[in-house]
């Protein structure tokens, strides 16, 4: 596999730099099929994939030399049928992405609802997706003025980046509805819903009172 740069990270890692988010995902899938001795976690990102290891049961060194061998799968779990999040499209930044792109309130809703998502990696909190393919009209900036306390389940878009906050957060980026789908539990195996790869769909649903 050529293309891959594998860095030290620290006394019981490696950093591998992909520089792509789909071969981020495909290396990740190959290093947890591969079951190596050692290996205690790999949390991929969008253009990386951290490989944790335990030093007294792996060399780093041959590690390091192995990664870049691994057969790459063509495919990655998740790349299934996608996570459909039903959504009451109400949120409080809804009319201010409206005015921002100008486009009609109609329309931001059927843009985010039109968009295929693919979660990117795994962050800011568990169970938070970053989510890529938002249409590119409504790419906007975070607010200037992050809030103090955004509630479990705002669906929001932040750059090109969609999410859903799977608890209650501060955060900053813009909301624009809500959905009751944990994406988070910790009686779940694994709890997140989300892992890196899954295609998400958001469903208009019918609603009551905004947040």
């Amino acid at each position: 596999m050529t293309g891959l740069t594998v860095r030290r990270a620290g006394d019981a890692a490696l950093l591998v730099e992909t520089g792509d988010l789909a071969l981020s995902h495909r290396l990740n899938a190959a290093i947890r099929d591969a079951a190596m001795p050692g290996v205690v976690d790999v949390v991929p990102g969008e253009r990386t994939v951290l490989v944790v290891a335990d030093p007294e049961a792996c060399d780093l060194e041959r590690l390091a030399a192995r990664l870049p061998t691994l057969p790459l799968p063509e495919q990655v779990a998740g790349q299934g049928a996608p996570i459909e999040v039903p959504t009451v499209y109400d949120g409080a930044d809804l009319d201010e992405v409206a005015g921002l792109t100008g486009l009609p309130v109609d329309e931001v809703v059927a843009r985010h609802a039109g968009s295929q998502f693919t979660v990117a990696y795994l962050g800011f909190s568990p169970g938070f997706g970053y989510l890529t393919g938002l249409d590119p009209s409504l790419h906007v900036p975070r607010r200037d003025s992050p809030r103090t306390a955004v509630p479990a389940g705002s669906v929001a878009i932040a750059g090109p980046y969609a999410a859903v906050y799977p608890s209650r957060s501060p955060g900053g980026w813009r909301l624009l509805g809500r959905t009751d789908l944990a994406l988070w539990d910790v009686k779940r195996d694994p709890p997140s819903l989300l892992q890196p790869g899954t295609r998400v769909r958001f469903v208009p649903v019918s609603g009551t009172g905004r947040r």
